[in-house]
């Protein structure tokens, strides 16, 4: 594999001791060569987005309030209400999904 021509160039500022300090962390024996790898390999965080008080506040009493109902669910005695109530914390969860979906865009 060829290698690319670099043609664009970067220039920085460093004081004396900024300048020290890359040298005596640089690893080889180039600091652009450094430099360049450790940028281009460093992994961007995806900012978070402000999320909504009121939403997150909503969102933890209705995780509350179908833990209840789980936790209730499992002390019914026939399978069938069980079932029905489970089919029903899905049909929720899925809704609840949705609405995260909506809201993450």
């Amino acid at each position: 594999m060829p290698q690319e021509n670099r043609t664009k160039e970067i220039k920085i500022r460093l004081t004396e001791d900024e300048h020290q300090a890359l040298l005596d962390r640089m690893e080889g024996n180039q600091l652009a060569t450094w430099i360049r790898k450790i940028a281009l390999s460093q992994k961007i965080a995806k900012p978070y987005k402000n999320a909504d008080p009121q939403l997150l506040a909503s969102l933890g009493r209705i995780g509350g309030n179908l833990n209840q109902i789980a936790k209730q669910a499992n002390t019914l005695y026939k399978d069938t209400d069980k079932l029905r109530v489970f089919a029903q914390l899905t049909v929720i969860r899925e809704q609840l999904n949705e609405v995260l979906d909506r809201h993450d865009r």
